[in-house]
């Protein structure tokens, strides 16, 4: 018993030391030269405003809302743009947006207040919590740790449950399949960004409590703050009129094509909200817990959250130091110390949330488009004007070709890549060769048919997702899998034996983890 109790609070030190560390190291390195003015942040909020007001006019987003919440206080709080280009209805500070991994503090937030109310702590074994959920390896499974989890070194790979959701899959028959992912570090030795792995810290966690997810976070944090457009569920997203639809770029317009159901990644990014509401939530967090004068979450939990557990490099823009907590991003910059988290979709959706704890100043700002660098652009520029009085570059633009970056390359590889058949192309086989039913572990299913002159290949829950497969050379076909990037081919390849059949098949988009490969069942 005694070993245990010292186990314990050395975990309990291990954290404390970690922030002490950072607060006598770190912080010197980065400190703000002078210290920020009321008048200096009310000076900053009508300028903050016409660049927002700026980049809704220049196009580079349909419609976004910014909340400002210093020392307890929403300063600032307005809508820009419109909900859906093209049509009339603007946003406003109560729009409804999808916030993607946004919902990672939101959800790092939940766990904090369970933690504070001792129904779980940040140290309790999922082999505990949810006895059913395994990784490929036996030994990081039984140490494995919710705070393993919402600070990504489980070592899943950070697709990891990616690919099983685009084609249908449920939350549930995810979080099972982890078990084959083979790892991409060692325990605890390296950071991979995993929806799916935190997504299971954060059901694992709420499982003592009886409920599901959704309900544990309306109850520990939606209702507590009065956030009464705050969903866990998409259903109550697409119940509200007020909503922003997401966009994309289609031939240099924004379009809002494609909707998006994150529901089986729920705690990571499928949380859904308002500038109002969030701003309410950054008054809890500047407030150490406090909201209201009522103390929500011990300042014990809640301080967890901002311990620097994971190095993630420098950041790509101002070159700060950034770190990985939990659900937070923790980062030593130019303006000092900042907690913070960007979310996007890429089928249409940027958000970002900055707080700088020793100023209690904190800022939300959310959109309804993908991609873009508007966000942290906007959020950067007015710290700039809050700690210096002016604005050091065009920090959208610097912002803006971090994200152009992100498809481009790959995109332009794939093409690159399928461009053009080999000369001479080989011949593909009769249908016969390939048609038929193929199957792993991972992706389960999945079946291969001759629908009038094409092959399709149909995979997920009952098969339902369906691609069209157009001959490449061979035994290779091409498909195009990706909505937010309809133009980028993606390989089908098959191996076809003596008999003249196809024994398997190498779905290229499935592959990111080498789980992409299935084996023929029958004949």
């Amino acid at each position: 018993m005694r070993l245990n109790r010292n186990l314990r609070h050395w975990r309990i030190w291990h954290w404390r030391i970690w922030a002490l560390i950072a607060t006598m190291v770190l912080w010197p390195q980065t400190a703000p030269a002078d210290g920020i003015t009321p008048e200096r942040i009310t000076a900053a909020l009508p300028k903050l405003e016409a660049l927002a007001e700026a980049a809704v006019a220049e196009g580079a987003v349909p419609g976004l809302a910014i909340a400002v919440v210093h020392d307890d206080e929403v300063i600032f709080l307005k809508g820009f743009g419109h909900r859906e280009a093209g049509k009339p209805e603007v946003v406003d500070a109560d729009t409804v947006f999808q916030i993607a991994s946004l919902s990672k503090p939101v959800s790092a937030t939940v766990v904090a207040a369970l933690v504070s109310d001792g129904i779980v702590s940040w140290d309790s074994k999922i082999a505990d919590l949810d006895p059913a959920f395994r990784l490929a390896d036996p030994y990081p499974a039984s140490q494995l740790t919710v705070r393993d989890l919402f600070s990504h070194r489980s070592g899943l790979p950070g697709t990891a449950g990616d690919d099983l959701e685009d084609i249908g899959y449920d939350r549930a028959e995810i979080l099972h399949r982890l078990r084959f992912v083979p790892p991409s570090s060692s325990f605890r030795a390296g950071y991979s960004y995993s929806n799916f792995g935190l997504t299971e810290g954060a059901v694992a966690a709420a499982t003592p409590t009886g409920k599901p997810w959704e309900e544990v976070a309306e109850e520990k944090l939606y209702r507590p703050l009065g956030m009464t457009s705050t969903s866990s569920r998409h259903s109550d997203f697409v119940k509200h009129t007020n909503r922003a639809a997401l966009h994309v770029r289609v031939d240099g317009a924004w379009a809002a094509k494609i909707e998006r159901d994150p529901d089986a990644q729920a705690p990571a990014g499928g949380v859904s909200s308002t500038a109002r509401d969030l701003s309410q939530w950054v008054r809890l967090i500047i407030g150490n817990g406090v909201y209201a004068g009522k103390t929500l979450i011990a300042a014990d939990a809640r301080d967890q959250t901002h311990v620097p557990l994971m190095a993630r490099g420098n950041n790509p823009v101002s070159g700060g130091a950034s770190f990985y907590g939990l659900g937070w991003n923790v980062e030593f910059g130019r303006h000092g110390l900042s907690w913070g988290h960007a979310g996007a979709f890429s089928v249409g959706a940027r958000t970002l949330v900055t707080v700088f704890p020793k100023e209690k100043l904190g800022i939300v700002i959310i959109t309804n488009a993908f991609p873009t660098g508007l966000p942290e652009g906007l959020s950067d520029s007015f710290a700039d004007l809050v700690f210096d009085g002016t604005v050091e570059k065009d920090w959208v633009k610097a912002w803006d070709d971090i994200y152009a970056g992100l498809f481009g390359p790959a995109v332009a590889a794939a093409k690159a890549t399928y461009a053009a058949p080999p000369s001479p192309t080989r011949p593909a086989g009769p249908a016969s060769a390939y048609a038929g039913r193929y199957a792993n572990d991972f992706i389960g299913d999945a079946i291969v048919s001759k629908v009038g002159d094409d092959l399709v290949l149909r995979v997920g829950p009952a098969a339902a997702r369906s691609y069209s497969l157009t001959h490449f050379d061979g035994d290779i076909f091409l498909t195009f899998p990706d909505a937010e990037t309809p133009d980028r081919p993606t390989g089908v390849s098959f191996v076809v034996g003596p008999d003249g059949k196809a024994s398997a098949m190498t779905i290229g988009f499935l592959d990111d983890n080498h789980l992409g490969t299935l084996q023929r069942v029958g004949n």
